[in-house]
């Protein structure tokens, strides 16, 4: 226990731990910043873990009286979900995979049967009918995850990979939270692992069709994926092949399979252009193939495919196109100056649509589109594709006004391709959607499942509605205003706002049982749609970036005034939401406008972001520099981030009471931007209102593993907002039933 807390102990009120000041200067382009709580970055002090352990203690002490309140909530979530559950089978060649979960168990269990083949394609891609709790006949696990995570103080499995004859499983497992996954491979007709073990790899993992070898990316010092690698299986680890090294600091690189299987499709880009280069599995000098070079200045995304048995590429590009277009090009093509090749469109570009990506099945073009904000999907027949005998596009209709439909994955072969599908209020479903036939030009939608909803949940009880607020500039941004129907519009209940307006990444609507807990105590809640995310197109996105990334925050405290001044809400009872890249937002407008909250919480929040891109040998800086601008060799871009970066614009100002949330271990946001900025916030604060930092300190970027401790944290996040709201007790006749 620090000094502080040993001296508070005796008193009534907690008082916050107080960090050492330890000046360092940061010198950039004439600029000087003293720094006096740098040193907290240190994680292997002792004093520096005594320090965050300090803040948990004191946040504890601060939040105690929320305790029965974070149990009624992680309660309601609990009691509203259905904990022996599976999910719904999905086929990959000659098998049915789905996954289980069951009740007092914390992780899923990843099962398989045997699938049939028969004359009636449509009835060989029906799912078989599966029930919780209940094992089906020659069903096998793949992975329990309860098993695998015994013991251990973190568990996650986020990649797995099963070869084409059904015979070998790889996982990639991560036992600390910093997103470093150690793979193993099972022979699924022993049981047995395989001797094969390889270490600190990244996301992705994919077998080779003839199943001898696997592929896997590996980070650098600084966390990027910048190695594709190819380990053939019973060879030494140290043997393994480099297929591919990106050594540009700025580009991100990734890997999949064609949706054929017959190349390796190697993925390289930023936010602003991109390289995709293919490997043929066949080609015996095994030489990678580049579609369009990264000098082209082109973003783009390629996939190979036979149309009529010859060779083409179907690309997702922008060139000439700000918000995309999908067009068909022959490989021969590729070998001209991009200024001679010769592309056919299939998807032409639009001002009001955003094409965010395309695919192939053996008979159909999947395109994933985005128009009025909302994400569609759209399927268009390989016959006659690129030419005027070209199929319209069929858009499986849906009669929700705010909701998010998009492929959940689907085969190459099949005559089916499985669908997601969510709104604020109706709980996930997932659909078969029949690919269209002359017999069937609409194709069928199919339902396979709505996740179920336990405790008398009845979506009518709220209402979702499409509202929009007015920039200072003039711009309209859309809101997504989500309220229990009880509120009545008399200016008394409380509200919540929400945000995250970067990296072209759209809020889109989706289901979420946590989030009832707050409708059900009267808060609205706002989700603002600000620019710097996707909803309404690339320019939305360019408009929020760079030299332009305080529209972002303004959009914010508009979005904050329409709904104080909507009738809805007492302006006085408002709070604010964001993570990661939206806790830079919170932490921004905590600076620009703490007066209009009464409470902000900032989950994992890049609120030191200009310390953390000015180092490019910290994790993910130099990917940073195509969001926010280069402040190491741009002194205007320096100069702007300096005026929002959040540390170093907290000023002397009644602060709100503000909550970081963060983790020990999480290597995209590190925990020493929260630690020295709440430091920073209860050195200039004018208010009285408390500023805590809450600390996981075996989680990763996403919290802690395990669904119920996942649960406690959600609880805990929205249990800090609605005491502070006065938004504690539930409205008449809601809550659980």
């Amino acid at each position: 226990m620090t000094q502080t807390l040993r001296d508070s102990a005796a008193t009534a009120t907690p008082m916050p731990p107080v960090a050492r000041k330890v000046p360092s200067e940061r010198r950039h382009h004439g600029d000087t910043f003293v720094d006096n709580y740098e040193w907290l970055r240190d994680k292997e002090s002792a004093e520096v873990v005594e320090h965050l352990k300090a803040e948990n203690a004191y946040q504890e002490a601060i939040t105690a009286h929320q305790e029965p309140l974070r149990e009624a909530i992680f309660q309601e979530i609990k009691g509203r979900t259905q904990e022996t559950d599976l999910s719904v089978p999905h086929r990959k060649d000659g098998w049915w995979y789905f996954s289980r979960s069951v009740e007092g168990k914390e992780y899923g269990i990843q099962c398989r049967v045997r699938a049939a083949d028969t004359e009636d394609k449509i009835a060989d891609w029906t799912p078989p009918a599966v029930q919780p709790g209940v094992e089906i006949p020659r069903e096998e696990v793949l992975l329990d995850g309860n098993v695998e995570a015994e013991g251990k103080p973190f568990f996650a499995v986020d990649g797995s990979a099963v070869t084409v004859d059904g015979n070998l499983y790889a996982y990639a497992v991560d036992n600390s939270g910093d997103e470093r996954f150690t793979l193993r491979i099972k022979d699924l007709r022993t049981g047995e692992l395989l001797p094969d073990v390889i270490e600190n790899i990244f996301y992705g993992i994919a077998f080779s069709p003839d199943g001898t070898r696997i592929f896997y990316t590996v980070v650098d010092e600084s966390w990027r994926p910048y190695q594709v690698k190819a380990h053939t299986l019973g060879t030494p680890v140290a043997e393994d092949v480099v297929i591919y090294q990106e050594d540009d600091a700025a580009m991100w690189l990734g890997f999949e399979l064609s949706s054929d299987r017959r190349y390796l499709v190697l993925g390289i880009g930023c936010s602003e252009y991109s390289e995709t280069r293919l490997l043929r599995f066949d080609d015996p000098a095994q030489e990678l193939i580049t579609v369009i070079s990264r000098d082209e200045r082109v973003l783009y995304e390629a996939e190979p495919f036979l149309l009529a048995g010859e060779e083409r590429i179907l690309l997702t590009h922008n060139r000439g196109a700000i918000n995309s277009m999908v067009s068909l090009a022959d490989p021969a093509e590729l070998a001209k100056p991009l200024a001679e090749q010769q592309w056919v469109t299939v998807v032409g570009h639009s001002d009001d649509v955003r094409v965010n990506g395309a695919g192939v099945t053996s008979t159909h073009l999947i395109v994933s589109v985005r128009k009025d904000t909302i994400e569609r999907v759209q399927f268009i027949g390989l016959a006659g594709l690129g030419t005027p005998e070209q199929e319209a596009p069929v858009e499986p209709a849906f009669d929700e006004e705010l909701y998010t439909a998009g492929v959940g994955g689907s085969d190459y072969e099949a005559p089916v391709i499985r669908l997601g599908y969510t709104s604020y209020f109706t709980p996930s479903r997932v659909y078969d959607f029949v690919l269209p036939t002359a017999e069937r030009p609409a194709g069928e939608l199919l339902l396979r499942k709505e996740s179920p909803v336990l405790g008398g949940y009845d979506g009518s009880d709220y209402v979702a509605t499409r509202e929009w607020a007015l920039a200072a500039d003039g711009t309209r941004i859309p809101l997504s205003v989500l309220r229990h129907k009880a509120v009545r519009q008399d200016s008394t209940a409380a509200g919540l706002v929400y945000g995250y307006g970067s990296y072209e990444m759209s809020m889109d609507p989706g289901f979420g049982i946590a989030r009832l807990s707050l409708l059900d105590r009267g808060v609205v809640f706002v989700i603002a749609h600000i620019r710097g995310g996707g909803e309404l197109g690339r320019h939305w996105y360019e408009s929020g970036k760079k030299l332009d990334k305080k529209n972002t925050f303004t959009d914010f405290v508009d979005a904050t005034d329409w709904l104080a001044n909507s009738g809805w809400v007492d302006p006085s009872r408002i709070a604010a939401l964001g993570g990661s890249a939206g806790g830079l937002l919170m932490g921004a407008v905590a600076n620009m406008a703490p007066e209009k909250y009464a409470a902000i919480v900032a989950q994992v929040p890049f609120v030191d972001a200009l310390t953390t891109i000015l180092d490019p040998e910290l994790p993910l800086s130099a990917l940073e520099w195509e969001e926010w601008g280069n402040p190491i060799t741009d002194p205007e871009a320096y100069a702007y981030m300096k005026s929002y970066s959040p540390y170093e614009n907290v000023r002397e100002a009644a602060y709100p009471k503000i909550a970081a949330v963060t983790s020990f271990n999480d290597t995209r946001v590190l925990y020493v931007e929260p630690a020295k900025w709440v430091q920073e916030l209860r050195n200039k604060t004018t208010g009285t209102e408390p500023i805590v930092m809450k600390i996981e300190m075996e989680g990763g970027h996403g919290g802690a593993s395990g669904r119920y401790v996942q649960w406690r944290e959600r609880a805990w996040d929205y249990a800090f907002i609605a005491d502070a709201l006065g938004a504690t007790e539930l409205l008449p006749g809601a809550g659980l039933k």
